[in-house]
């Protein structure tokens, strides 16, 4: 006798958590705009490469911020027949072409900053100073308003990432405007560009590989599988845990399934109790479907009834003879 349970308490609180960010999301995205025009006109007129590095980079964090607040959107849709996990990987797919857009807009300045070093064209450097630095107390703003959410959704620390390798630019093109003002160094500029880039192209790495994992289902890199199983395996009754996977369904979405081997099933009850409170106390997971099976069943037999990720599956219980 087998019996598959499903856990997930904490499915709805998650959903009805998302109203915050997007608030957040739309905040930033107002203030990105109106000076990301700034940058540009500003870039324009001083001839500062740094400042339209800056102000491209502020474009990209524009769409990168409307881009997580539609997709904040999506995944706070109810589940249905079709979607049965929800939309929530809507957020993942936006990280991952945050991600790719980082990578974009740091090369192509990359490439028009070499050209710059090797002819440096001429900068006006107050003016560039004091765009740059209205750019840093905007995206200090958007930090600001973006920070407190950034370690719940992979989306939003996306968008806070994006306003942080621009805030940075900032402080590049502050430096490199205060060195052509001061020193008449206008190599600084194009220095500073390829020095804002390369912080862009560390941010875009982490953002990339992090939705690369959920999305290839891999298992969270703050989760010991190892010290997973064996704390399944110290639960009183259970014999063995075999076909264990774990992995991401969305930003701070943790789900499992296994198979826990057990004398009886009798004693299932009590069994699935603690392992879903020890899931939830100790490891953070809210959504587990774990199947008990009597020892004497044959493995090729128990291996018949593995579930896999339980991708689809409705919560409540279910019981096979």
């Amino acid at each position: 006798m087998a019996e598959v349970v499903h856990s997930h308490a904490h499915a709805q609180a998650h959903a009805h958590g998302r109203e915050t960010p997007r608030g957040r999301l739309a905040i930033a995205l107002g203030l990105a705009s109106v000076y990301m025009l700034a940058e540009a006109v500003g870039g324009w007129l001083t001839g500062s490469l740094a400042l339209l590095a800056d102000a491209g980079h502020m474009l990209s964090d524009a769409a990168a911020l409307g881009l997580a607040l539609f997709a904040s959107w999506v995944a706070s849709r109810p589940s249905d027949q079709r979607w049965t996990y929800g939309r929530a990987r809507a957020e993942i797919l936006a990280a991952l072409v945050q991600g790719v857009a980082l990578v974009v807009v740091a090369l192509l300045v990359v490439r028009e900053a070499l050209e710059r070093l090797a002819e440096p064209g001429t900068v006006a450097g107050p003016a560039m100073f004091a765009i740059a630095s209205g750019g840093l107390v905007v995206n200090l703003i958007c930090l600001r308003v973006l920070g407190s959410g950034r370690h719940e959704s992979l989306n939003l620390r996306g968008a806070w990432l994006h306003v942080l390798s621009d805030a940075l630019g900032s402080v590049g093109a502050m430096t490199a405007g205060a060195l052509v003002w001061a020193y008449g160094w206008v190599w600084a500029d194009p220095l500073a560009s390829v020095i804002i880039c390369a912080l862009v192209l560390t941010s875009a790495w982490q953002l990339l590989r992090e939705a690369v994992d959920i999305l290839m289902e891999a298992a969270p890199r703050s989760l010991d599988v190892d010290e997973l199983r064996d704390a399944l395996n110290s639960l009183q009754v259970v014999r063995s845990v075999h076909d264990l996977h774990v992995w991401t369904v969305g930003s701070g979405q943790v789900a499992l399934s296994c198979h826990l081997v057990v004398p009886d099933a009798r004693s299932a009850s009590t069994l699935l109790g603690e392992a879903y409170q020890l899931l939830g106390a100790r490891f953070g997971i809210d959504h587990a479907t774990i199947q008990v099976e009597s020892e004497g069943v044959p493995v090729w037999l128990r291996q018949l009834g593995d579930p896999g990720p339980a991708r689809g599956r409705r919560p409540g219980p279910e019981h096979r003879a």
